[in-house]
């Protein structure tokens, strides 16, 4: 079996990325600035280190056949990913994955930005490179009308459609060509729904029981621009099953049984 290292382990996408190699029968080593915890698993090794520093990285790295970076920070996303690249290339992986957005090269946000950046570190790494790009998780929907739920009145933008697919879909379509030969840039991967954003947050603030005031916000310039326009979007590659209300559904249940399991 291949040694993988998978970057940003334990975060959202890392998580299922490191369980479904585990559940192949891979040995894999999990890197992140904090290591795992709880029980030990058989074929797991953690790694705590700071890509942004690379303290520790070579170590990490040495002896792994494919690298999958599902590392990403607000800030430092490219340095980080030179430092990768470099301790890769040293370290004589033979294939790195990569996972990235859809519409990184057509929203021009410096978050997507610093992406593009770090697809082309990727390409042009002389490495064996496979690289994703998927539209936003579920997760990442939920976290936003979370925090815009604090207040009375939640503004919506207008236009903007979403497309949000299911973590654990993004872990399976990224360990496919992970444990294959390289594929270079590969098919995107969108949700199987596209759908406004008022319904998401609509959808979002009903399965939590809540009553906000929603007001619809038209926002300038060229970021949201590009949004009204679907840039965001794939829907010719909208191959994911679960969709937004069957997550909300899935985490509805799991918090009623969490519920239900403490003792009264």
């Amino acid at each position: 079996m291949t040694t993988f290292l998978v970057t940003g382990g334990t975060g959202t996408l890392g998580r299922a990325v490191v369980g479904r190699l585990l559940a192949d029968g891979h040995d894999v080593r999990s890197l992140s600035r904090r290591p795992h915890t709880g029980a030990a698993r058989p074929r797991l090794s953690s790694y705590a280190v700071d890509l942004r520093d690379g303290s520790g990285l070579a170590a990490a790295v040495a002896g792994v056949e494919t690298v999958v970076h599902c590392a990403s920070s607000p800030s430092g996303d490219t340095e980080a990913a030179r430092r990768l690249v470099e301790a890769a290339r040293a370290a004589g992986v033979r294939h790195l994955v990569c996972i990235s957005i859809v519409g990184v090269d057509r929203i021009p946000l410096g978050y997507y930005r610093a992406k593009r950046d770090v697809e082309r570190l990727v390409e042009d790494s002389g490495i064996g490179w496979t690289v994703l790009r998927t539209t936003q998780y579920h997760d990442l929907v939920l976290r936003l009308v979370k925090a815009g739920a604090r207040l009375p009145v939640l503004p919506v933008p207008a236009g903007v459609r979403l497309q949000p697919v299911d973590v654990r879909e993004v872990a399976a379509r990224l360990v496919e060509p992970a444990a294959g030969e390289p594929a270079g840039r590969v098919a995107d991967l969108g949700g199987p729904e596209v759908r406004g954003a008022r319904d998401h947050v609509r959808d979002t603030l009903r399965a939590g029981g809540r009553r906000r005031v929603l007001v619809p916000l038209w926002v300038p310039g060229r970021i949201f621009a590009a949004l009204r326009r679907g840039e965001n979007l794939t829907p010719g590659h909208a191959d994911g099953t679960v969709s937004y209300g069957d997550f909300l559904a899935e985490r509805g249940g799991a918090a009623a049984g969490r519920r239900a399991a403490v003792p009264r």
